[in-house]
């Protein structure tokens, strides 16, 4: 577990692109998470999520399959499962697991030794994001995803390390990133 690393950080905050272009510059594995939240028209099976249905993902839970999961806030279920865990651990790899504050806690409380990194934007510049991207949603959308990520901020004390990811600079903030991984590794 030595070689996993946390990128977490909030909606409109640049996590996803900064994985997606650390993954173009190191050997890295992605932890894949599973959500019953809806597909995007641009996603698909296993990229980013695993998508299950709400009974399908209960199921897991009852049965014990994952290691860690939460309800975000758009209501969806997201998690890890045991089997995608021992999957990327099997391939001996740079490891990146995307979660939200609440599963770093509780990945925290499993594997403490595991550095969790929080990417940040100011709070206007999530927002401007998150209207551009997710247009054509209804204001009451935007006060909750806004208010759940003013939520973030009182928990910032889990992470080991915040990168903050200004307007246009995503290859700054990419190799900030990248170079606390590779200082990480370079210790063992």
């Amino acid at each position: 577990m030595k070689n996993i690393f946390i990128i977490s950080g909030p909606a409109g905050s640049g996590k996803d692109s900064v994985i997606e272009s650390l993954q173009s510059k190191l050997s890295l594995e992605r932890i894949i998470t599973s959500t019953t939240r809806e597909k995007r028209f641009f996603e698909s099976e296993g990229n980013p999520y695993y998508f299950l249905s709400q009974e399908d993902f209960k199921r897991g839970v009852a049965n014990g399959d994952f290691v860690e999961y939460s309800t975000n806030e758009n209501g969806g279920l997201y998690g890890v499962t045991k089997s995608e865990l021992d999957r990327v651990l099997q391939k001996n790899k740079v490891a990146l697991w995307r979660v939200e504050w609440k599963g770093v806690i509780a990945i925290k409380k499993m594997f403490p030794h595991i550095k969790a990194i929080y990417i940040s934007a100011p709070l206007d510049v999530l927002e401007a994001r998150l209207r551009a991207r997710d247009q054509g949603k209804g204001e009451i959308y935007f006060k909750e995803r806004m208010d759940y990520t003013r939520e973030w901020l009182n928990h910032l004390a889990i992470y080991d390390y915040h990168v903050e990811n200004k307007e246009g600079k995503i290859d700054e903030t990419v190799e900030k990133v990248s170079q606390i991984i590779t200082g990480h590794l370079e210790k063992k």
